[in-house]
């Protein structure tokens, strides 16, 4: 699938899978921001238009763990209609020094997927085994864990 790329910057390296497989592109900063004394903000100097029908979502790498940071807003939904750079906000998670991400390094990953247009209709819902169980409810059904310690799998004690 062919998407549309502009570079805002002239040092701007495009988006692209690094091995056969990956799902996701790196994207490189070509900006930082820590102006903000609880974010720092990465500009990619890139913007595109993402067809209609597909999103791009922005994910933290896995390198993220190395950094005093975490992706502020999870995961980033990039909408077919935006047309501005694609930027990236981390939360700082301790008082300077912090460790991060520099100009020049990969500070995300996009994927580019497909997403059905949803149209809600107001029902009763049909009956299912899960029901209203919410958090942690299919801990209590693991046929793995004995049952006398199916209550305790709620809390991670460590001796």
């Amino acid at each position: 699938m062919e998407v549309k790329i502009k570079k805002l910057d002239e040092k701007v390296i495009i988006p692209q899978y690094k091995r056969k497989g990956d799902a996701g592109m790196d994207l490189i900063a070509t900006w930082k921001d820590e102006s903000n004394p609880m974010y720092i903000m990465y500009g990619t100097g890139i913007s595109m238009e993402i067809p209609t029908g597909y999103a791009g979502l922005v994910f933290p790498r896995s390198s993220l763990s190395n950094y005093d940071l975490i992706q502020a807003d999870s995961v980033a939904v990039i909408d077919s209609g935006y047309r501005g750079e694609i930027w990236m906000r981390y939360k700082r998670t301790r008082h300077a020094p912090v460790r991060s991400y520099n100009v020049g390094d990969a500070i995300g990953q996009m994927i580019i997927i497909p997403y059905p247009e949803i149209e809600f209709i107001e029902a009763e819902l049909g009956e299912s085994e899960r029901g209203d169980q919410g958090d942690g409810s299919t801990d209590y059904m693991n046929p793995e864990i004995p049952e006398e310690n199916q209550e305790k799998s709620e809390t991670y004690e460590t001796n």
